[in-house]
C-alpha cells in the first residue's frame, strides 16, 4: 500500500538511537547558524533560500526515487530531526514517520512547522500542498516568521530574503502560472492522481478526472470500475485537452491511460511528486513542469 507508514521496528529503533545519542536537541549548528531540518527537499529548498547564510538546512528525503508516503527512517534521520531548531514536516498523513520521530524526542528549543496544520488541513485532505501557489506563499511567510523569532537579531535580513525570493526567485514561476491562467482558463484536463488538484484552480484549468480516481491512484488503491470507465471515456472521446501524469507513480493502469491519450492525439505532460532532478531548486523544478504543461496546452489548441 502506497501510504503505508514506516515499519514500527524501524521507527522505534531510530527513536531509541536519537534519544540515547543526541543530547543537543534543538541546538544551533556548529557554525552558529540556525539548524533547520526539512522532511522533504521541496520545503527544504524554500527554507534554504529564505534563510540564506544565516541557516543550515538538511533535507531528509532528497532521492527522486524515494516515496515520502512509504519512507522508512534511519537512526541518522532521528538524530538529525532531534537536533533541529526548526523542523519542517508536511503532515496530513504524508510523512507520519517524521512526526513520530519528533514526538519521541521533544525539546523546548525546537520549533516544528507542520504544513498541514498551518493550512488547517486534516487527515484525508490532499497533502500535496507544495503544488498550491497560495499554500506555498503561506508556508514561506511562516518559515520567515519562525526564523525571525529564532534569531531576532537578524530579523531584517530574513525579511529582505523573503521579499527577494518572492520578487525574484519565484518571478518566472508566477509568470507561467499567470500565463496559463490568462490563455487557457476553463480548459478541461485529465490527471493520473491528486497531485494536480491543488494546482489546477490556480491555473484556471478544469480538472475533470473523477476525484475518486485521483485519490485512489495517489493512495495506491484500486479505482472503482465507474471511475475507470469515466476516465477511459474522457480520453477516447477527447473530452480533455491534455493528460497529466505523475511519472514517479506510473502504475500499469496509468501507463495504459498514457498510451490511450497518445493514441487519441491528446498531448501528455508529466509532473513528479518530489524535486527532480535531485538538488534542483523548488522554483526551477516547478517552472520546468509548468513550461512543459504550457507547451502541451498550446499543442492541444493548435491541433483542434
Amino acid at each position: 500500500m502506497r501510504r503505508a507508514i514506516a515499519t514500527v521496528a524501524v521507527v522505534l529503533a531510530a527513536i531509541a538511537v536519537a534519544v540515547a545519542g543526541c543530547g543537543g536537541a534543538g541546538s544551533a549548528s556548529a557554525s552558529g547558524k540556525l539548524n533547520v531540518v526539512a522532511a522533504e527537499d521541496f520545503w527544504g529548498s524554500i527554507a534554504a533560500q529564505l534563510g540564506g547564510d544565516r541557516v543550515e538546512v538538511t533535507d531528509i528525503i532528497t532521492n527522486p526515487a524515494a516515496d515520502p508516503h512509504d519512507y522508512e527512517p534511519t537512526a541518522e534521520d532521528a538524530r538529525t530531526l532531534a537536533g533541529a531548531q526548526l523542523a519542517i514536516v508536511n503532515g496530513v498523513g504524508y510523512d507520519a514517520w517524521a512526526t513520530k520521530l519528533i514526538d519521541a524526542n521533544p525539546s523546548s528549543g525546537r520549533t516544528v512547522l507542520t504544513v498541514g496544520d498551518l493550512l488547517g488541513l486534516e487527515e484525508g485532505d490532499n497533502p500535496h500542498q507544495w503544488y498550491s501557489p497560495s499554500a506555498v506563499e503561506k508556508v514561506m511567510r511562516q518559515i520567515s516568521t519562525d526564523y525571525k523569532q529564532a534569531d531576532p537579531a537578524h530579523a531584517s535580513y530574513f525579511e529582505a530574503k523573503r521579499r527577494r525570493f518572492e520578487a525574484v526567485g519565484l518571478a518566472h514561476y508566477h509568470r507561467l502560472i499567470d500565463q496559463i491562467r490568462s490563455r487557457f482558463a476553463g480548459t478541461p484536463v485529465g490527471a493520473s492522481e491528486s497531485i494536480l488538484a491543488p494546482l489546477a484552480p490556480a491555473l484556471g484549468l478544469k480538472l475533470v478526472t473523477p476525484s475518486g480516481f485521483l485519490d485512489a491512484v495517489s493512495e495506491g488503491t484500486e479505482p472503482t470500475s465507474a471511475d475507470k470507465e469515466t476516465v477511459d471515456r474522457q480520453i477516447a472521446k477527447r473530452q480533455i485537452a491534455v493528460w497529466i501524469y505523475n511519472s514517479q507513480n506510473a502504475t500499469p493502469d496509468v501507463q495504459r491511460l498514457n498510451d490511450a491519450a497518445k493514441a487519441a492525439g491528446i498531448p501528455v505532460a508529466t509532473v513528479t511528486e518530489t524535486t527532480t532532478p535531485e538538488g534542483a531548486s523548488f522554483q526551477a523544478w516547478q517552472s520546468r513542469q509548468l513550461e512543459a504543461l504550457l507547451a502541451a496546452l498550446e499543442k492541444a489548441r493548435a491541433g483542434r
